[in-house]
């Protein structure tokens, strides 16, 4: 079935995640508008069929495209998402997380935006798990002010719900990886081998001593996640993962190993800010969203590695 009279917003739609979410939303027949100010995203990432416009969050002028274009959906994906940056820089991340956050919202409510999906962080709002895999109800404890403000924007989201009657979908992703992922970004890891591999590094550098694991899960699997988010009559909040564990010496080794490379890994100190293990229960998503991954780590790697050798 086409959708053509639908109308889909996306906040930092030129970055990594919104670019392949634009792909597959304009294949199903949407009409999406993408605003972003390029200060990660590319605009070359775009989807030619895709509405674009130069433009940051914070600006008020994002009014006047919410009352020209009137989006039916938005997805809210622009973000400050490093978190050794908001360490160094706290009020710069609340600027973009917060502030920025609230002029999307507000404009939500003045149109009468009928849904807005929400990308959170499953691992820095959780930054030590008492349990693995951790699931939505376990203490939330975010260390970092990145994890602060985007568990900040879950809550401005619960209040817009209650108060505005706007129904909302937060997905606390893990470790998303995939095509048009650059190095830049906490989540980059792969991204960084990669290109360490492919400009023929003889070094890459891990931080730590490689045991902290995350759960790695592949972009496309996370868009099905934020569609099945839109499609779904339901409010609340749901971890998107893969349920499963890597360390970063393992995930060295596998990569290493898919390339054929010589890269030496060089061991360095923990980044402030950093968990020892990460690990998403996505049960609550299986059960209500319809949703599960589809990727094992292995293809998901291929397809990317595929992705990056077209690049060079």
């Amino acid at each position: 079935m086409k959708n053509i009279n639908k109308k889909i917003l996306i906040t930092g739609g030129a970055g990594f995640i919104g670019a392949n979410l634009c792909v597959a939303l304009i294949s199903r027949g949407y009409k999406v508008i993408v605003i972003d100010n390029l200060s990660s995203g590319k605009k070359e990432n775009l989807h030619k069929d895709v509405k674009f416009f130069k433009i940051d969050i914070n600006d008020k002028k994002v009014n006047n495209i919410f009352k020209k274009e009137k989006p039916n959906i938005v997805f809210h994906l622009a973000a400050q998402k490093s978190i050794s940056k908001s360490i160094e820089n706290p009020i710069a991340d609340a600027r973009i997380n917060l502030l920025g956050l609230l002029n999307i919202f507000n404009n939500c409510v003045d149109n009468k935006v009928e849904k807005i999906i929400y990308t959170s962080s499953g691992g820095a709002i959780y930054s030590s798990p008492k349990k693995i895999p951790t699931k939505e109800g376990d203490l939330e404890s975010p260390l970092s002010p990145y994890g602060v403000s985007k568990l900040a924007g879950e809550k401005y989201l619960e209040s817009y719900h209650a108060n505005f009657k706007i129904p909302f979908v937060s997905l606390r992703l893990s470790n998303v990886y995939g095509p048009l992922q650059n190095k830049d970004g906490e989540t980059g890891v792969i991204a960084t081998l990669l290109q360490k591999i492919l400009s023929n590094s003889k070094f890459f550098e891990i931080y730590g001593d490689g045991s902290q694991t995350r759960d790695y899960v592949f972009v496309d699997d996370v868009v099905n996640a934020l569609i099945l988010s839109m499609q779904n009559n339901i409010s609340g909040c749901f971890n998107i993962g893969t349920g499963r564990e890597t360390n970063v010496n393992q995930l060295f080794k596998k990569i290493k190993e898919l390339c054929d490379s010589k890269i030496i890994d060089k061991k360095n100190s923990l980044l402030n800010g950093g968990q020892k293990r990460s690990c998403l229960d996505c049960s609550k998503a299986k059960k209500i969203l319809h949703w599960k991954p589809k990727f094992v780590l292995e293809e998901g790697l291929i397809k990317t590695i595929n992705w990056f050798l077209k690049q060079k």
